[in-house]
């Protein structure tokens, strides 16, 4: 008789412990009762995430947080409205670059604001050799200052800047054949064909002028890219 209550008794408490070790087993997430839920999770990883939909909130979900960005496209330098939030913006290459939005035909290579070092453009047509310009004669061309030597080298600049100014922004012509933009020195210059070509020092001029047809053809064809791009 005590054997047979000390049997039932075990029994009983294995029986206690397994519907005990059952509770626990329902709270596993991967039970039935939460198999809706998980698929959901699955389903989408951000449901929930206050930063979903929003790329430039930090959103860990987003996986690609430039996704979709209205600023990409044919011109990613315009204008990101994500700027300073976008997580990419560092990784931006347009970020801090000085050219974003603008044309790189409108830029002009200058020292001290000034463009061809304060050199009169048009010096170099009228007496065939650089001559320093002034504050005194000085015009506005896109964006850039003009010195000249003279009010008439000034105003037959005004009235035809295209015809004097440098080509390529006055960046170095050899350089350019390239696609960089490179300083010039005003004393190493040349005239073809009408148009003001500088370099950064007589030796890379010297280089140049073993090929101005080419070099020429191949400057005209990078700035047009840059000017596109």
């Amino acid at each position: 008789m005590k054997l047979k209550c000390f049997l039932t008794l075990a029994i009983t408490s294995i029986l206690s412990i397994g519907t005990a070790t059952g509770c626990v087993a329902n709270s596993n997430p991967t039970t039935e009762s939460n198999t809706t839920a998980n698929e959901a999770i699955a389903q989408n990883p951000c449901a929930g995430n206050p930063c979903a939909g929003n790329p430039c909130a930090g959103n860990p979900c987003a996986g690609n947080p430039c996704a979709g960005n209205p600023c990409a496209g044919k011109n990613p330098c315009a204008g990101n409205p994500c700027a300073g939030k976008n997580p990419c913006a560092s990784k931006n290459p347009c970020a801090g670059n000085p050219c974003a939005g603008k044309n790189y035909q409108a830029r002009i290579y200058t020292k001290n604001d000034v463009a061809i070092d304060g050199t009169d453009p048009v010096a170099y047509f009228n007496e065939s050799k650089p001559v320093q310009g002034s504050s005194q004669y000085k015009h506005q061309w896109k964006g850039t200052t003009w010195y000249f030597s003279s009010a008439e080298n000034r105003d037959l600049f005004a009235q035809s800047p295209e015809k004097y100014a440098p080509q390529y922004g006055g960046y170095c012509a050899f350089a350019m054949a390239n696609g960089d933009l490179v300083p010039i020195d005003p004393e190493a210059w040349s005239i073809v064909d009408g148009k003001l070509y500088l370099n950064y020092n007589q030796q890379v001029k010297s280089r140049w002028e073993k090929d101005i047809p080419g070099y020429i053809a191949k400057a005209d064809q990078k700035w047009s890219e840059l000017a596109n791009n």
